[in-house]
């Protein structure tokens, strides 16, 4: 009882990690960005990431029928050209 007083009791369980991946994505999202050394290990394994992402979603955009999904994917494949074009 005395941990869950000094937790914050009112707080539900699955809300304490909630917020701490959000603090931790805010915390990303305000540092500096970083250089765009095309010899950046970090950058070539994102961009790496970012292709092998690119041709998934080609595949399954080839054998996707419903229109939804169709939608879905493009719009994906439309977010990871954006971001491969902004590393360069």
């Amino acid at each position: 009882m005395a941990v869950e007083a000094a937790r914050g009791a009112s707080m539900a369980r699955g809300f304490e990690s909630k917020s701490v991946a959000d603090q931790q994505e805010s915390a990303q999202a305000t540092r500096a960005p970083r250089s765009l050394d095309p010899r950046d290990p970090a950058l070539l394994q994102k961009k790496r990431r970012l292709e092998l992402a690119r041709v998934d979603v080609l595949r399954q955009l080839a054998s996707a029928r419903a229109a939804g999904h169709r939608a879905i994917l493009e719009r994906a494949l439309t977010a990871l050209d954006r971001e491969l074009a902004r590393l360069g």
